[in-house]
C-alpha cells in the first residue's frame, strides 16, 4: 500500500490520535506511573543549594540507588531552576510535563512550517502524538528533562534574522546546559558572524550573573568538574548514546579524549561540514540546524538517549523536504523510526550488567550504535540527498527566512 496515501486515511484522524496521546501521557503524570520525574527533581530541590554553597556536594538518592544524582549544570541553571523550589512538587511535575509537551508540538510544527509542508496542522498534531511514544521523547517526559525546551529554544531562534535574538538564544541556552553552544558552528557556516558575537556575549553573561550570585560555585565548576564526564554519569552504559560511548563499549574500556575519540570526532566533523555544506548550497535552514545538533550530539563526551530529541526534526525533514524520494533519505528516515520507535535503548540498559561495566557481549556493542550510527547517517543522507537535487523551486526558501516571519509565497 501506498504509505502515502496511508497518511492520508490518517491524517483525518489525527486530532482524535493526538486528543488520546495527550490523555494516555497526562493519565500517567497524575497516576505517576513510570513518572518519577527524577531530574525535574534534580533541578527543583538542587537549586537552592546554590546559596548554600554545597551545590556541586548535593546528591538525589530518592529513585537512584546505583548513582545518587549530583547538579551538573553551570550555576546560571540552577538560578534559572530557583523558582521551581518555590511551589509544590506536584504543581511543578504538571507544569513542566505541559511545558515540554508545548514544546514537543511547537518544535515538529515549526520543523514542518521551515520545509513548507502541506497539511501541517494536521501533520504536526499526527506526529506529536506519535512522538509522545518514542524513546528519546518518552524518557525526556518521565525523567522530567529539559531536552524539549531548550530545542524548540534554539529552533525558534537560531533561524531568526535578528542576530541578537539568534545570538541570545544560543548564549542562554548554552548556560544553562553547555551543549547547545555547538550552535555556534551554524552562526559560523552562514557567515552570520554579528549572531555569533552575540552569543557569545549572552554565555558571558550567564557566566558573570553565576559569578555575581555565587562566586566560589562558579569558580569550583568552570576551573575544576567542567571536564570531569564520570561525574555526570556512567560513559559507557548504553544510555550514553555519543561517539565516546559507542566507542568505549566497542573496545571495551573508556576511550576518554584519546586517538580513538579523535578519529571518531574527525569522521564527525567531516560528515558534518559536507552535510552542512550541501544544506547551505540548498538553502535548507532546517537541515543546517539538525546537522548541526546532530553533530554536537555525536561529539559531546555525554549524549543520553533522552538528548536525540533532534531526531523529530530530522525525521520531519528526511519524510517531507525536498530530497524525500532520495533513497538513502527514505532508508534513513526507516533506520530513526525503528531506532527511536523500537524502544532498543530501555532494553539495552536490562541487558546490560551494570551501569559501571563496559565490557559487554559484542551484540551488545554492536545494538548500543544505534543512535551514534543513525545520526553519521543522517548527515550522509543530507549530504547524499541536497547534493543529487537539481536546483529547482523546492529549494528556493532563503537560509536566512526566519520562521516567525513567513514569506508571502510560502504555503502555511
Amino acid at each position: 500500500m501506498n504509505p502515502r496515501a496511508v497518511e492520508a486515511r490518517v491524517l483525518a484522524i489525527a486530532p482524535w490520535l493526538l486528543a488520546l496521546s495527550l490523555v494516555g501521557q497526562l493519565t500517567m503524570v497524575a497516576f505517576q506511573t513510570q513518572m518519577t520525574m527524577i531530574d525535574l527533581m534534580v533541578y527543583r530541590n538542587g537549586s537552592p543549594e546554590l546559596f548554600t554553597g554545597f551545590l556541586y556536594d548535593w546528591r538525589l538518592s530518592e529513585f537512584s540507588d546505583k548513582f545518587a544524582l549530583p547538579f551538573t549544570y553551570p550555576p546560571f541553571s540552577a538560578l534559572v531552576f530557583v523558582p521551581l523550589s518555590w511551589i509544590p512538587w506536584g504543581v511543578a511535575r504538571w507544569f513542566w510535563q505541559i511545558l515540554c509537551l508545548a514544546c514537543l508540538y511547537w518544535l515538529i510544527r515549526t520543523a514542518l512550517r521551515m520545509i513548507d509542508a502541506e497539511h501541517l496542522s494536521r501533520r504536526a498534531m499526527l506526529w506529536t502524538a506519535l512522538a509522545i511514544w518514542v524513546e528519546p521523547v518518552r524518557t525526556t517526559l518521565n525523567y522530567g528533562q529539559i531536552n524539549l525546551l531548550l530545542a524548540a529554544v534554539l529552533l525558534a531562534t537560531m533561524a531568526s534574522t535578528r542576530p541578537w535574538v539568534a545570538g541570545f538564544g544560543v548564549g542562554v541556552t548554552a548556560g544553562i546546559k553547555l551543549t547547545p553552544a555547538v550552535s555556534g558552528v551554524y552562526f559560523l557556516g552562514t557567515k552570520r558572524f554579528a549572531a555569533a558575537v552575540w552569543s557569545v556575549v549572552a554565555f558571558g553573561l550567564t557566566v558573570g550573573l553565576g559569578f555575581l550570585v555565587a562566586p566560589q560555585l562558579s569558580g569550583e565548576y568552570w576551573f575544576h568538574l567542567l571536564g570531569d564526564a564520570s561525574r555526570i554519569g556512567p560513559v559507557g552504559s548504553s544510555i550514553n548514546q555519543s561517539l565516546r560511548g559507542a566507542l568505549s563499549r566497542t573496545v571495551g574500556y573508556d576511550v576518554q579524549s584519546g586517538p580513538i575519540y579523535l578519529a571518531g570526532c574527525a569522521v564527525a566533523v567531516v560528515l558534518m561540514v559536507w552535510a552542512l555544506r550541501e544544506a547551505l548550497r540548498a538553502k535548507q535552514t532546517l537541515a543546517a540546524i539538525v546537522v548541526v545538533q546532530v553533530f554536537g550530539l555525536l561529539v559531546s563526551p555525554i549524549s543520553w538517549s533522552h538528548h536525540w530529541v533532534w531526531a523529530m526534526p530530522a525525521l520531519m525533514w528526511l519524510l517531507y523536504g525536498p530530497a524525500n524520494r532520495h533513497r538513502l533519505v527514505n532508508t534513513t528516515a526507516v533506520v530513526w523510526v525503528l531506532s527511536i520507535g523500537s524502544f532498543l535503548i530501555s532494553f539495552l540498559l536490562i541487558w546490560q550488567d551494570s551501569i559501571w561495566t563496559i565490557p559487554r557481549p559484542w551484540w551488545e556493542s554492536l545494538l548500543g550504535w544505534v543512535y551514534p550510527a543513525a545520526g553519521l547517517l543522517t548527515l550522509v543522507a543530507v549530504a547524499v540527498g541536497l547534493r543529487a537535487l537539481e536546483p529547482g523551486p523546492r529549494t528556493e526558501a532563503e537560509i536566512s527566512s526566519p520562521v516567525s516571519e513567513p514569506q508571502p509565497a510560502d504555503r502555511r
